[in-house]
């Protein structure tokens, strides 16, 4: 994530306003905005079929799943962030038009440029919305998954699934082995083979 130089403080609403006419999407943190970085096509492929395996097992379940383009606002007052794949079962956000403000899971794509935001700062945001049960981080360069479940006493606990492990997300009762979500994915060290 950089800073954008030409802006430094907004208000949420200044923003929303001025991040519509932007070229390229930001994020945005205690009055200050961050360009977001652009993901390699690993990324993408696990980003999708992640979707499109949660979109086809919430079908008719009342939620809703949204990939990167959507907006997550942490408050009407709080920050924005732009996620990987989102699930919302809430009613509030069932008309939704420009952001996301309940959902019940949240999921990252790391990459190298982002890994330690996603695990620090952007969690410690998502960690203040009071409807999340799951934070999922999906490495984009080996198989393995970190599930952040919220359990009874309020504590996040960690699951951590990888090659040939099956994947359990309770906030949606979705299961599946965890190769669907690296289905046809190239990993960096098998691409740098192929070059020698």
């Amino acid at each position: 994530m950089v800073v954008n130089p030409d802006r430094k403080f907004m208000t949420p609403q200044e923003y929303l306003d001025w991040e519509e006419q932007q070229p390229i999407k930001y994020e945005y943190i205690n009055g200050e905005v961050f360009a977001r970085s652009k993901e390699a096509l690993g990324h993408n492929s696990i980003i999708i079929n992640l979707a499109s395996a949660l979109n086809s097992h919430t079908r008719g379940k009342g939620c809703r799943v949204f990939m990167i383009g959507a907006k997550l606002g942490v408050s009407e007052n709080g920050s924005f962030h732009y996620h990987d794949v989102v699930v919302t079962c809430d009613e509030r956000d069932k008309r939704a038009i420009k952001a996301i403000y309940y959902p019940c899971l949240i999921v990252e794509v790391l990459s190298p440029s982002t890994e330690s935001f996603d695990r620090g700062k952007k969690f410690q945001q998502y960690r203040r919305i009071s409807t999340l049960r799951e934070y999922v981080l999906i490495s984009a360069e080996e198989m393995m998954v970190e599930c952040f479940r919220l359990n009874e006493k309020g504590s996040w606990e960690l699951s951590t699934y990888a090659e040939g492990e099956e994947i359990y997300l309770s906030s949606v009762d979705f299961r599946c082995g965890i190769e669907l979500l690296y289905e046809d994915v190239v990993f960096e060290d098998a691409e740098n083979e192929k070059a020698i």
